[in-house]
């Protein structure tokens, strides 16, 4: 028997153009507002230039200074360093293959098997006076029929009549039930098709008809954690370390879990579920910052790649999981218990050297690189110590002279991750099978990360990323187009869709932060993922629309994909081209395109040496 997905409404909902378009209105709007309060968010953290009213500032000697350094061969930093005592050589492999790339598993399970602990079987009216009766018979005479795509049974009423009388001469299996009775509401519980799924929240706790929204609800939960994640653990990273974050924020994320396991009541297993959301994408992002930063600029596209990959391996690993797992408490424990065992990390992670010595910690940071270069088998540059002591007295002076005034990309940010997270939610509704539904919405993943790493460092970051969320948007709405019955062709359409949002999943990312300035780029992106996250809390809602238009959350996250990949169109290219350094080079940056250079496909090779031009002007 087909079931329905998680967090389904029970019943009718009307569907018009006006609701369209206001879902659509709301999610543009929360777009809008992100970018703005991206905008003050960053005015905080930053001080203010000091600017006369009206007139330009020409910028400061120590700006110019810092600009000309960051060029100069006595400037020396990681990157100066990194293809010295090798940018991807076997301490970065063994790194990479044995800690960094696992440690992004676990996001995949935790981020998606709550979608299985909520399914939603078929259910109908608990009738007590007919409970001798074998399953089908009680069916046929209490339950109103309902025909529909899910089920042929009312869910949320029952016949009001006497059975004792009723059934006192006659026997139950010639009484034909008349649909003129009175209907009541399932006062004595619910009876579930336990066929394909033997426990789920929804079963436990009753979770239909008036309580349809609450698996939804919990969804949000899960969803209102991730921005807070974000920003506490992005603190916690900056305080105390990659490291020790990583720790307490796998800690924190078994705990949740487990307290998840063990709840008894919707609302503690809400709250259960709020403390997972913390953690995500926190999990995943921590190891991913430890591998970047320990990496050369040439392999930095293979290890965003490759973190993306073991994401997905989560995901893939998880649909085999829950096809086995059909308990929500066992699923609970069997997709988190393992993960202890990453606390034997706790010895072989180091701790970020581009943090140690960002914090003034040189002889740790330095100790570290001198084992990387050891493991590598090459030999620490000399004079590097007292070069590196120098760039980190000027980074200290120019990270405190001024602001970026606003977050490149965030409309478009926000549009791909409320579309991405939206159609992977989505994906176990469509098909008659959720669970392979949702391993090919996983496995779709792999041939779109592939084919984008060849596409972006061959045609840029800004086309692609564009065309891959206009395209999927199409995909998505012309859903609407097709009959109630085109199943396969539904699901077909969707998985394009996902192939074409993951592609632009893996650009935006190192495309936000190429557009930050380097003194900005960890708070910047980190400012970005938490605005972004605030579409997530939104995402549940529209998915549980699909009840009854099974499209209709398709054709919204559509609407939203295309407006998104035309934000990204304003935005500048950054192949082949100087990334900025500074603040001000980060305000200035892509404002001397032309509409040649906007509307080419293929970034010429050449460089912005802005340093230059600063010489020149003085």
């Amino acid at each position: 028997m087909q079931r329905v997905s998680c967090g389904q409404l029970n019943k009718p909902l009307v569907f018009n153009l006006s609701f369209l378009v206001q879902s659509c209105y709301v999610l543009i709007q929360v777009a809008h507002l992100s970018s703005q309060a991206m905008s003050r968010f960053q005015t905080h953290c930053f001080t203010e230039k000091s600017e006369s009213a009206g007139k330009q500032c020409s910028p400061s000697i120590e700006s110019r200074l810092a600009r000309i350094f960051s060029q100069d061969g006595d400037g020396m930093d990681l990157d100066d360093l990194l293809p010295q005592i090798g940018e991807f050589g076997r301490y970065q492999k063994l790194l990479l293959w044995l800690v960094c790339l696992p440690a992004c598993v676990p996001c995949g399970f935790c981020a998606f098997n709550q979608l299985f602990m909520a399914d939603t079987p078929d259910h109908w009216c608990w009738v007590d006076d007919l409970a001798d009766l074998p399953t089908h018979t009680r069916q046929r005479l209490a339950i109103p029929a309902e025909i529909n795509f899910n089920s042929t049974f009312n869910k949320c009423s029952r016949y009001a009549v006497n059975w004792t009388e009723l059934l006192v001469h006659q026997d139950p299996e010639e009484l034909t039930p008349n649909s003129s009775w009175p209907t009541e509401p399932c006062y004595q519980g619910w009876e579930y098709n336990t066929t394909l799924i033997s426990s789920s929240i929804v079963i436990d706790f009753d979770l239909v008809c008036n309580h349809a929204i609450y698996p939804t609800i919990g969804l949000a939960a899960l969803n209102t954690g991730g921005p807070v994640g974000v920003y506490v653990f992005g603190l916690l990273s900056d305080r105390i370390g990659r490291r020790f974050s990583f720790f307490i924020c796998l800690a924190t994320m078994l705990l949740g879990s487990f307290l998840t396991a063990l709840a008894r009541d919707f609302w503690s297993w809400a709250a259960f579920r709020l403390v997972v959301g913390l953690t995500i994408p926190a999990i995943y992002q921590i190891p991913f910052i430890i591998a970047l930063e320990l990496v050369g600029p040439n392999y930095r596209s293979f290890v965003t790649v490759m973190t993306c990959l073991f994401y997905t391996l989560g995901m893939v690993l998880l649909s085999g999981v829950t096809y086995l797992v059909r308990d929500w408490v066992l699923l609970a424990w069997v997709t988190s218990a393992p993960f202890l065992l990453y606390f034997v990390y706790w010895w072989y992670l180091p701790e970020s050297p581009r943090w140690l010595l960002a914090k003034g910690r040189l002889e740790e940071g330095y100790k570290i690189l001198e084992t990387l270069a050891k493991v590598n088998n090459k030999e620490m540059p000399s004079s590097f110590k007292l070069k590196l002591k120098q760039r980190m007295m000027l980074q200290r002076t120019r990270s405190e002279l001024s602001r970026l005034k606003k977050g490149p990309g965030v409309s478009a940010l926000f549009a791909n991750e409320t579309v991405y997270v939206g159609l992977s939610y989505y994906g176990p509704s469509l098909g008659s099978d959720q669970y392979l539904s949702f391993l090919l919405s996983a496995l779709v993943e792999i041939p779109s990360y592939l084919a984008c790493w060849v596409i972006m460092d061959r045609w840029g970051r800004r086309w692609p990323l564009c065309i891959a969320m206009i395209l999927s948007g199409v995909s998505c709405i012309v859903t609407v187009l097709l009959p109630d019955d085109a199943v396969e062709t539904t699901l077909i359409l969707y998985l394009f869709s996902k192939f074409a949002i993951s592609a632009s999943f893996l650009i935006i990312y190192p495309f936000a932060g190429e557009l930050y300035p380097t003194q900005l780029r960890g708070i910047g992106i980190g400012a970005s993922a938490y605005i972004s996250g605030l579409g997530l809390i939104l995402i549940p809602f529209i998915t549980y629309l699909g009840m009854e238009m099974l499209v209709l959350p398709l054709v919204i996250m559509g609407v939203v994909s295309v407006l998104g990949g035309l934000s990204g169109l304003r935005l500048p290219e950054t192949l082949h081209h100087r990334l900025p350094q500074t603040v001000e080079e980060g305000e200035e940056f892509g404002k001397d395109w032309t509409c040649a250079e906007c509307l080419r496909c293929v970034p010429e090779r050449h460089q912005q040496l802005i340093f230059f031009k600063l010489k020149n002007d003085t």
